[in-house]
């Protein structure tokens, strides 16, 4: 009996590891495409419209086009209080070439004014690459994954794609090691002021086993990203898992000083809230947030990103 004991705990704590990727579907992990960064977790991961950050590795690969110098980032979620259910995410983005480009738009602000020509603004030449690791789960379920991809704009309109090689481990039963693409788009509808992005998370819908023929979700995103003012930004998405109901997000974010940023987010089918914060120090960008789901309690997001050279 003594002997069977840690067997049936590991069991046990597994199924409840299991049971949480079911219950919260739109936010754990479950092969899915997750969350990229504490800015998009405090939006309600209303995320695929947002461009120029490395974070965009994640959660709109196209939208890696706008960054214009070398960065790298560090994620990591702490989900409900449980270590089982953990991530850590490190994304180095590089750009390839700069271009200035003249812009013509109505500035943020300016109600009812005529388009006046903008500041040149600057995007890499030949695009840009990135590079992925992150770590979700703990010793009895864990899931690993590698992911390169590239993203490039050309006028108001940026496409990207990506390929992950995803490990699934759970313990006592081994290992399943796949491959998956994801691609992205996004487009500037009225510069600097609206954007719309879109994104297919496993276009292939890759299989994961063959018993019930379980496979990776494919998950399709899209969304809105309106920027009010120089300090408001509202972004709205639908995310719809093929398998699963669609989940309706939304976001606001408000600068009140260049170096501060607040932001609240909602999600519908998970029925979760969020708020967060973010501080700009230069080239070095904190943010940290908390979601809240009734059921499952607290989870929290942290996220560093550090970006060198010349703008």
């Amino acid at each position: 009996m003594q002997h069977c004991l840690p067997r049936y705990l590991s069991i046990s704590c597994l199924l409840v590891v299991l049971s949480l990727l079911l219950v919260a579907p739109a936010w754990a992990q479950g092969n899915g495409p997750g969350v990229r960064g504490a800015r998009a977790a405090a939006l309600g991961n209303a995320s695929v419209a947002l461009a120029g950050e490395v974070w965009s590795m994640g959660n709109n690969v196209a939208g890696l086009s706008e960054l214009q110098r070398p960065t790298v980032g560090f994620y990591a979620e702490n989900r409900y209080f449980s270590s089982a259910l953990n991530v850590g995410a490190l994304t180095v983005a590089l750009p390839l070439g700069r271009t200035a480009v003249p812009t013509t738009a109505v500035m943020p602000g300016a109600e009812g004014a005529a388009p006046a020509p903008a500041a040149a603004r600057t995007w890499a030449r030949n695009g840009v690459v990135a590079f992925e690791a992150q770590r979700f789960g703990g010793t009895l379920y864990n899931e690993t994954r590698l992911a390169a991809g590239y993203a490039y704009r050309f006028g108001q309109i940026s496409l990207g794609g990506r390929v992950d090689m995803l490990q699934v481990s759970i313990e006592g039963l081994g290992s399943r090691r796949v491959v998956l693409g994801t691609l992205g788009g996004q487009i500037e509808i009225v510069p600097q002021r609206l954007s719309f992005g879109a994104s297919l998370y496993n276009l292939s819908q890759t299989k994961l086993a063959s018993y019930q023929d379980e496979r990776v979700p494919t998950v399709l995103k899209a969304g809105l990203a309106y920027r009010a003012s120089s300090q408001v930004l509202l972004v709205v998405e639908t995310e719809k898992d093929v398998e699963r109901d669609a989940n309706f997000k939304a976001g606001l974010e408000y600068r009140p000083v260049p170096v501060l940023v607040a932001r609240l987010g909602l999600a519908s089918l998970t029925e979760q809230a969020s708020a967060g914060i973010g501080v700009v120090a230069g080239a070095l960008q904190i943010d940290y947030a908390a979601s809240f789901q009734q059921a499952l309690g607290f989870s929290q997001h942290l996220s560093v990103s550090k970006a060198w050279g010349k703008n």
